[in-house]
């Protein structure tokens, strides 16, 4: 049985506490916040207000890092140093240099990072994954990649370290985004260059952007486009669109959907759904969950590891870099530019 630990009682542990409650061969032992009113959220748990206090007391297997992203590294660090396992919330980091110190750090140790991109396992994503290994669309010609959605200002007076660059690591791109960008990449493959521009188009004082996009060269020749805003009037669904020279995909609220070369759609696969969540959390996150526990007593490598999470990082950097210097930024000089 697995003792688990959660660092972090906001709003996205009320998705992780119910999966590791779910599984058989987990306990949920402890819990930390520094939030002493938090303190009976969670029954029959040991509850703590210094996360080192409780992985001293407490001989936990893994914990959850669920914190702002400007912790998750210094947290995670400890964790490892403590050789508990991490099942750490995204982003991986908030840049790429502090990401490549990430993967250092699990090279280092025998314990285990997994960084929690469910997304990777949702029923449409999976399936579109079989479709393009098995070539039977013939080449990828292009991905496209949009978030439109809406946060009012009340989003960042509330926490407001998610407006400010050294504590968020960035905006729209990093938070609403991330899952977006990293499935693009995904599916695209290894990316040649990207040209990349960010605003703000929403007057909320905040140092962050609230809009990006991006041109994407990939390697294997097809290109993609990536858009994301928080200035829309709201949520809308996130669309992910592939297309080959047979056809193509699109995945919008939350269905995989065929389109052949005569425009016929098809309906091929719906995601399963949480009720009483956010649309955008999807039911994942207790597979990824599940899927982690499993690598860790079976000793196996089938989890989002930090170098697989790092590639959304770099794209971010190189984003960002590209509309500061108005320029295409080719991936090998921005890993040359953070290592």
């Amino acid at each position: 049985m697995l003792k688990i630990g959660v660092i972090g009682l906001g709003d996205i542990s009320k998705i992780h506490i119910p999966a590791i409650q779910a599984n058989p061969h987990a306990e949920l032992a402890a819990v930390c916040d520094l939030d002493e009113s938090l303190r009976n959220t969670v029954p029959d748990v040991n509850f703590y207000t210094d996360y080192q206090a409780m992985l001293k007391r407490e001989s936990l297997d893994c914990v959850h890092v669920c914190l702002p992203h400007y912790l998750h590294y210094p947290v995670t660090k400890v964790c490892v140093e403590n050789g508990v396992h991490v099942f750490q919330e995204k982003p991986l980091s908030l840049n790429t240099k502090e990401g490549l110190t990430l993967a250092k750090l699990e090279d280092m140790h025998q314990t285990k990072i997994c960084v929690c991109f469910q997304n990777r396992c949702n029923e449409s994503f999976e399936l579109l994954q079989e479709i393009i290994a098995s070539g039977q669309l013939g080449k990828m010609i292009g991905i496209k990649g949009l978030v439109t959605w809406y946060r009012p200002k009340e989003y960042y007076d509330v926490k407001p370290w998610r407006g400010k660059m050294e504590l968020a690591g960035g905006g729209v791109m990093i938070n609403q985004a991330l899952h977006t960008i990293d499935l693009m990449q995904l599916l695209g493959g290894e990316i040649d260059s990207i040209r990349g521009s960010i605003d703000q188009l929403l007057d909320y004082g905040i140092e962050v952007e609230d809009t990006a996009s991006a041109h994407i060269q990939f390697k294997n020749g097809a290109k993609g486009l990536f858009f994301a805003t928080n200035a829309n009037a709201e949520n809308s669904s996130v669309e992910l669109e592939v297309s080959f020279e047979k056809g193509k995909f699109i995945i919008k609220d939350s269905v995989l959907t065929k389109i052949n070369e005569e425009g016929k759609k098809e309906k091929l696969i719906e995601d399963s759904k949480m009720p009483g969540t956010k649309f955008y959390y999807g039911a994942s996150h207790i597979k990824l969950i599940n899927q982690f526990y499993t690598a860790i007593i079976n000793n196996s490598q089938n989890y989002v590891k930090v170098k697989d999470a790092l590639t959304s990082i770099k794209m971010i950097d190189a984003i960002r870099q590209s509309s500061e210097e108005k320029r295409i930024i080719k991936m090998e000089e921005l890993q040359y530019a953070n290592s």
